[in-house]
């Protein structure tokens, strides 16, 4: 199995048939709702991570929290020249990986109410949190509809037969909105910013564009091309 295998702490258990019992390290995927190359990279990184035998934890964090209030930016798009660029990119990136994508109307469109119903479904069962998002990020970036209310979020949670009435007080409770301010500062001390965001056995990658990156250090474990 390819990848960079991270030594666990022995324990008499520690060893099977003579061998360290070794666990691969989970790839760490930061991404905003409101971002549509943190769509992209949704669509993608799973897939490449079991290529290379490794898992995904997902981590919703808020870009209007590390891009604009940490580093000060501009949203991109009321960004002169770039976001010109960003009209273009969007595009054609979703066309080189093969997926769908809409651009819809971001102007009132915040992920405050997702990213609370990830992280309360994400305590409960991850692989429903997972699908949760991936749904979500649908809903905004292939059907161009909003999710910024709880009501679109339980729309989305009730398919996945998720309680709607225990997510609906979920996202208004008080320790799930601190689990969120938790998580964006955990991004933050680990350096995230963007969206999408990787860590690889501690490795920061960010932008979709890079994902090639994320599979070339899973495969070679290396940066130095002589070492591939």
């Amino acid at each position: 199995m390819e990848g960079i295998w991270v030594r666990r702490r022995l324990t008499h258990s520690g060893r099977v048939g003579g061998s360290l019992n070794l666990i691969a390290a989970p790839i760490e995927f930061y991404f905003d709702f409101v971002s549509p190359y943190g769509y992209l990279a949704a669509t993608q990184i799973e897939t490449l991570a079991r290529h290379h035998g490794r898992t995904v934890q997902w981590h919703p964090f808020l870009i209007g929290v590390t891009v604009m209030q940490v580093m000060g930016l501009k949203p991109l798009m009321e960004t002169p020249l770039k976001s010109d660029y960003l009209l273009i990119d969007r595009p054609r990136m979703a066309k080189i990986l093969g997926v769908p994508l809409t651009i819809p109307d971001m102007r009132s469109v915040n992920s405050l109410a997702a990213c609370r119903a990830f992280y309360w479904q994400n305590e409960r069962d991850p692989e429903v949190a997972r699908a949760l998002a991936m749904r979500l990020l649908r809903r905004l970036w292939v059907d161009g509809r909003d999710i910024t209310t709880t009501d679109a979020v339980a729309e989305e949670g009730e398919s996945l037969g998720i309680d709607t009435g225990e997510l609906r007080a979920a996202v208004e409770d008080v320790r799930i909105k601190a689990l969120l301010r938790d998580a964006v500062d955990r991004a933050i001390s680990k350096k995230v910013f963007g969206s999408p965001f990787f860590i690889v056995d501690g490795e920061p990658i960010w932008g979709v564009d890079r994902l090639w990156m994320v599979e070339y250090w899973l495969k070679n474990k290396s940066w130095d091309p002589h070492d591939a």
